[in-house]
């Protein structure tokens, strides 16, 4: 599979890793819009969030949960952070295998840019 973030999840491209498990690998982004920018992803490859089923409600969950954890670990918790899913191009995504970005370290703009 050409999927950028498969390889990733795989290993045949290096990136900054900060959490790996079984189900979810978090790395930083290499174009950055934040201070912090990571990027939460499955290690299963799923295109978008409309290819999500009822049975990956838990995946979500986990998605975000550890995109909390993180933003404590890297200090943004006092001060707030942003999640955000992109869907499609309208949408934004610009990688078609499910992603969750964590932003944080400044204050966010709306709209976002």
């Amino acid at each position: 599979m050409d999927c950028i973030f498969c390889k990733i999840a795989r290993g045949e491209i290096s990136s900054a890793i900060v959490h790996r498990d079984d189900e979810l690998i978090a790395f930083r982004d290499v174009q950055p819009q934040a201070p912090t920018h990571v990027l939460v992803i499955p290690v299963r490859h799923v295109e978008t969030i409309l290819d999500l089923k009822s049975a990956d409600s838990g995946l979500i969950g986990r998605m975000v949960l550890l995109a909390n954890e993180l933003a404590e670990k890297e200090g943004l918790a006092q001060n707030g952070y942003r999640l955000v899913f992109n869907c499609k191009s309208y949408g934004g995504q610009a990688v078609y295998h499910v992603h969750l970005h964590l932003l944080g370290g400044r204050r966010m703009t709306w709209p976002p840019g």
